[in-house]
C-alpha cells in the first residue's frame, strides 16, 4: 500500500465522519465564524457566536450594530477591534452587494475584509464541499511529521504538496480530518504516538 492510502485508510478509520467544529445555521455565520477563529480555538469561538448571532441574528442587524457592542462580545478572542471591523464591514457587503449570499467563488471571498485564501478555502470545504485544502496549524504539524512536507515550509507549500499528494476528489474530507487528527491525536505537545498506526513512517522523534 503507497503512503496516500495509507494515511488515508487511518485517517477514515478514526476519523469516519469529519466535520468542522465551528457552530453555525446560516452561510455567513460560518463565514464569520471562520474569521473570528483565527488565532484562538473553535470551542472559543462557538462561545462568542453564540451570542453575537443571538443578539444580531441577521446580516442587516450585524451591519447596523454598534461596532463597540461588537467587539465587546468577542474580546475574549483577542485582537476583538480589528475582528469587529471585519464582521460589520464583511456584513454590510454580503447585504448589499451579494443579496446577503456568501459567494461561491473563491477570487470573490478573498476580497471580503478579514478573508484571506486559507479562509475562503476552509468556508468552500465545509459548506459547499469543494475538493480544496486549507492549511492551519494542525495540517502543517501533521503534514511535516509524516513526511509530506519539509519542516521550512509554509502553509502555501505545504497545501501544494498536499494537493499533488492526495487524490483531488478526497482533499476537502482529508483537510477536516487532517484538523481534527492533529487537534486530537498528532498533537503538538503530547501526541498519541503509542497507538497511532503511521509511527512508522513518522519523522516526530519520541
Amino acid at each position: 500500500m503507497n503512503k496516500s492510502n495509507l494515511i488515508m485508510n487511518y485517517l477514515d478509520e478514526i476519523i469516519g465522519e469529519p466535520h468542522s467544529e465551528l457552530q453555525y445555521e446560516k452561510d455567513y455565520e460560518l463565514l464569520l465564524a471562520i474569521v473570528l477563529s483565527a488565532q484562538t480555538t473553535d470551542k472559543r469561538v462557538n462561545q462568542v457566536t453564540s451570542i453575537l448571532f443571538d443578539r444580531y441574528n441577521t446580516l442587516e442587524a450585524l451591519s447596523l450594530a454598534n461596532i463597540d457592542d461588537i467587539r465587546s462580545i468577542i474580546m475574549p478572542l483577542g485582537t476583538s477591534t480589528v475582528k469587529a471591523k471585519y464582521v460589520k464591514e464583511a456584513s454590510t457587503i454580503l447585504l448589499n452587494d451579494y443579496n446577503g449570499v456568501v459567494p461561491k467563488d473563491k477570487d470573490l471571498l478573498v476580497k471580503l475584509p478579514g478573508v484571506g485564501p486559507k479562509t475562503a478555502n476552509v468556508f468552500l470545504i465545509e459548506y459547499y464541499n469543494y475538493p480544496l485544502m486549507a492549511v492551519d496549524t494542525h495540517v502543517s504539524r501533521v503534514s511535516k511529521r509524516l513526511g509530506i512536507a519539509k519542516e521550512l515550509d509554509n502553509p502555501y507549500t505545504i497545501e501544494l504538496k498536499l494537493n499533488k499528494f492526495f487524490p483531488k476528489e478526497k482533499l476537502g474530507r482529508l483537510h477536516k480530518q487532517l484538523v481534527l487528527f492533529g487537534r486530537y491525536h498528532c498533537k503538538a505537545i503530547k501526541p498519541e504516538c503509542d497507538s497511532c498506526k503511521l509511527k512508522d513512517i513518522c519523522r516526530k522523534k519520541n
